[in-house]
């Protein structure tokens, strides 16, 4: 089985395994998500989840945020690891939007590159799920995962895992296939424990089955 029809057939595996899997990050805007994916870095989406609460308890709006103090920002937000360079981060970028696009979130790869904090993770995250557009994000799920199934071959930096994924994974499926791998790497592929291979759904197809990594 080439690489192509190994990647159909997991896509169609994990679309039956996990039916509704999603952001699991919690928003109801764009620039909320924005924040939200910031405060994840080296943090888990349930603490960011909750900290936020706190966040928009105090400054409910882009607007309220961008002209918030930045140590205000950084004492809210300190729960979740690396406090002073994620509030200003935070705060930068939401002067940029409310200054350059007009209070608006851009739908444009390129642009949301622009963007104070947010990388290609982060952006794609936004095409994805904001605006429906085609989006692979390559967090530590999806390099583990893609890697272990034989989709990429031992590449570990994001952008170009990204890139080999784009060959193989169709364009309209790449924003909910990464949902699945998180999904899948938080209960069966775990990183921090021995993959748990007599219950997952790829274990007949998975060159990695029995191994340990």
């Amino acid at each position: 089985m080439n690489k192509k029809k190994q990647a159909l057939e997991i896509i169609e595996r994990l679309k039956n395994e996990y039916p509704d899997a999603g952001c699991t990050l919690d928003y109801d805007d764009a620039w909320k998500l924005l924040v939200s994916v910031r405060l994840a870095a080296q943090c888990t989406d349930a603490r960011v989840n909750v900290v936020v609460q706190d966040l928009y308890a105090k400054f409910p709006t882009m607007e309220a945020l961008a002209e918030a103090e930045v140590s205000e920002i950084e004492e809210i937000v300190r729960p979740c690891g690396l406090g002073k360079s994620k509030a200003k981060d935070i705060s930068a970028c939401m002067k940029m939007l409310m200054e350059d696009y007009g209070g608006k979130v851009p739908d444009d790869f390129d642009a949301l590159l622009k963007l104070p904090g947010v990388g290609r993770k982060s952006a794609n995250l936004i095409m994805g799920d904001v605006f429906g557009k085609p989006a692979i994000v390559t967090d530590t799920h999806c390099i583990r995962l893609t890697n272990r199934m034989g989709l990429v071959d031992g590449v570990k930096e994001p952008k170009k895992v990204e890139m080999a994924l784009w060959k193989i994974i169709p364009s309209e499926e790449g924003s909910d296939f990464c949902h699945r791998l998180v999904y899948h790497g938080r209960d069966v592929c775990t990183a921090r424990t021995k993959p748990y291979c007599d219950k997952c759904c790829l274990a007949d197809i998975c060159p990695r089955v029995g191994v340990e990594k």
